[in-house]
């Protein structure tokens, strides 16, 4: 059975988050705002009432989430009374302690995602490294554990682009992940992941190593405004490969957007390049890809003025593009997360779609410093 030590932790992390959360000045935010929707008024401007609605709807969640944290810790703490006069058992307040003491992370966690982008959706790109059908097979078992974790967490995933591999796996995808706070729990995905394993593509057996690399923007929805001049960008249309019945094959319906991207600041141009086949439309085509492009744009902004504003210098050179973050080693059944050495030996666990520890553990880290930087 736990300790008195373990509640008295759990209770005093839930009273701290209290405090951080600041749920009785949300409590009265949120009075004063659904009063703003009661204004007869509110609808005739469908885009400020949405907004409203949109900061309604995020107090309710952290005093929700709260609140469910709150009754979780009462009923622990009821229970572990009660083992005493021997009406519960010490099997249940153990079960009751997991529940609360999983809320409490869940809820440390969200807490971290302070950041303007953190509550939006999210792109997930993957890309797989050198070395062919192995690599591309890495690739595509990385997409499976990606989709694993959205659906286990309700959030909507779509494939936006698939770019499959010459024998096995995936070259590279581009996957939209739909929710609130999916960028910023899977924002430490960025960079480089190594597997190493036996590979079922060598005759001899041999240890293989194999690298994929993921990147993650912000997925920005219609409330961010972003200024795309129509003079910049150029439109290519292809026949979407693979399954998808006779439209798909014979029918244009792929779309490629060329965008050509000034620097404000150095003035250099580069090209943006966007390919969709989601839709078995080119209109719908077309709006995703414009859609993905707002996001990039929306993204580069981002890291400009976190740049600039020095909030993540600390956390910059383990998190940038190109560096490894994580391996796989299938063998020593070992993932070790290389930034916040988090490991863990549940490799199938892992590849089926469980980084909860992982995701945990960065933010914990680095997200903490984010805001200590402030």
């Amino acid at each position: 059975m736990i300790t008195s030590d373990q509640l008295h932790n759990v209770l005093e992390r839930e009273q701290a988050l209290r405090g951080y959360l600041d749920i009785d000045g949300k409590t009265i935010q949120l009075e004063e705002e659904e009063l703003r929707t009661q204004d007869p008024v509110f609808w005739e401007d469908a885009k400020r009432a949405e907004a409203q609605m949109k900061v309604v709807k995020e107090l309710k969640k952290w005093i929700e989430l709260y609140n469910e944290l709150k009754a979780a810790t009462e009923e622990l703490e009821l229970a572990y009374e009660y083992v005493k006069e021997g009406i519960t058992s010490e099997e249940e307040v153990d079960t009751i302690y997991i529940k609360a003491l999983a809320l409490v992370e869940n809820l440390e966690s969200r807490n971290m995602l302070r950041q303007e982008a953190d509550q939006l959706g999210c792109i997930l790109k993957i890309n797989s490294g050198a070395g062919g059908t192995e690599s591309q097979d890495w690739a595509s078992m990385l997409m499976r554990m990606y989709i694993r974790w959205g659906e286990s967490n309700n959030y909507k995933v779509n494939i936006s682009n698939l770019q499959e591999g010459d024998e096995a796996g995936i070259k590279s995808v581009t996957m939209q992940i739909e929710g609130d706070y999916a960028y910023g729990y899977l924002k430490g995905e960025n960079g480089v992941h190594r597997l190493v394993r036996v590979s079922p593509y060598n005759a001899q057996g041999k240890r293989m190593t194999s690298f994929a690399s993921v990147f993650v923007t912000p997925l920005v929805d219609d409330s961010i405004e972003i200024e795309i001049n129509p003079a910049d960008y150029t439109w290519d249309t292809f026949r979407s490969g693979g399954a998808g019945g006779q439209n798909v094959n014979k029918v244009e319906t792929g779309v490629r957007l060329r965008y050509n991207y000034k620097d404000p600041d150095t003035g250099e141009t580069r090209e943006i390049l966007i390919e969709n086949t989601e839709s078995r439309s080119q209109l719908g085509n077309r709006e995703n890809a414009m859609r993905l492009l707002r996001s990039m744009l929306y993204d580069i902004a981002l890291q400009k003025k976190m740049a600039e504003q020095q909030k993540i210098e600390a956390g910059k050179k383990k998190i940038e593009w190109g560096s490894q973050i994580r391996s796989y080693v299938f063998d020593d059944r070992r993932v070790k997360d290389h930034r916040t050495n988090f490991q863990t030996s549940d490799v199938n666990g892992v590849m089926d779609g469980k980084i909860d520890g992982f995701i945990k553990a960065y933010l914990m880290e680095f997200a903490a410093e984010e805001a200590a930087e402030k």
